[in-house]
């Protein structure tokens, strides 16, 4: 097998390839060269001294070895640097064009809404199906450029949070009541249960509310068969406030369930399913709960369907007056 397979099958020049990097600017690959040049200095070393008394010789050794570990050590810094910049200059674009895009894009919408109303006249059916369905396409476009936005100040560490004290039973009650027609459209029915008298939590209202959003519109639309179950839970777990989702859809592959929260990813089981979706409400949401002081994981079987929760932090008695 020649070298190029092995390093293939390695994954090194995947990896390099993914960056625009050459082999010696890889740092995966910089890396394992680093430490065969270790192995290799430390039983030269070994051997030099066992075969030479001469002190000289063997500081010679150590000096070249550093030489070259230095050299080695200056490419990864310079391949960190060149992917560093990468991810610079690609968040930045994605910041400008988004905030380029939001203006017209909200203008258009409005636009939309006016000329769908009563105001200025009324249309036909057939005109107003048209309308409706830019009006659809127009508000998917506003809600990526949003998650784009979102996704650029988290990359950033500027994600923005106005905690304050609510209910999470009211707050989950009110997503699903705004949800009822799409889960209806859909053949889908939401399932509730909560505990009695729970605390308040000290959150973003809004922020988390997408949150709840994201979980339970991702169960309506991966959810399977004719009579769909999307069960809702809300409990206290301690000093959290535990929120569950759970559906009987397509499940996520074990393969894939490392990634899911990552960004732009979507699992190849649900892409059959929905091939709609940008790949940005998992990681989003992942941000604004562990940035609330939550935690947010899931369970999963391919065909047998997923239990995504979240948890967020109670407000103490001693600041809840």
């Amino acid at each position: 097998m020649s070298i190029s397979r092995i390093l293939d099958k390695l994954n090194f020049i995947k990896e390099c390839r993914k960056y625009h990097l050459g082999l010696w600017q890889c740092p995966s690959f910089l890396f394992v060269v680093m430490g065969l040049v270790n192995i290799i200095a430390m039983l030269g070393t070994y051997f030099i001294a066992r075969r030479y008394d001469n002190p000289e010789i063997a500081v010679a050794s150590v000096a070249g070895v550093s030489i070259i570990i230095f050299i080695v050590g200056s490419s990864i810094v310079k391949g960190v640097e060149q992917i560093a910049r990468a991810n610079i200059a690609k968040s930045e674009f994605v910041s400008i064009v988004s905030h380029q895009l939001k203006s017209p894009l909200s203008g258009m919408k409005w636009s939309l809404e006016l000329l769908m109303g009563d105001k200025i006249g009324k249309l036909n059916g057939k005109q107003n199906s048209y309308l409706e369905s830019i009006y659809e396409d127009t508000s998917r476009m506003v809600r990526l450029v949003n998650d784009l936005l979102d996704v650029s100040r988290i990359e950033n560490g500027e994600i923005k949070l106005i905690p304050q004290k609510i209910s999470l039973d009211e707050t989950v009650r009110d997503v699903i009541q705004e949800l009822k027609f799409f889960a209806a459209a859909n053949n889908a029915k939401i399932e509730f249960k909560t505990e009695n008298n729970l605390p308040w939590v000290f959150v973003d209202p809004l922020k988390i509310k997408m949150v709840i959003q994201n979980l339970i519109d991702n169960a309506i639309k991966y959810s399977k068969g004719n009579k769909k179950i999307v069960k809702v839970s809300l409990s206290q777990k301690g000093d959290f406030l535990c929120c569950r989702v759970s559906d009987s859809g397509v499940g996520i592959p074990k393969e894939e369930q490392g990634r899911i929260f990552d960004k732009f990813f979507r699992s190849d089981n649900v892409m059959k399913k929905q091939t709609v979706g940008s790949g940005l409400g998992l990681y989003i949401a992942k941000a604004v709960v562990e940035n609330s002081g939550g935690k947010i994981g899931f369970t999963s079987k391919k065909d047998k369907g997923s239990v995504f929760w979240f948890t967020l932090p109670v407000v103490s008695e001693a600041n809840s007056k």
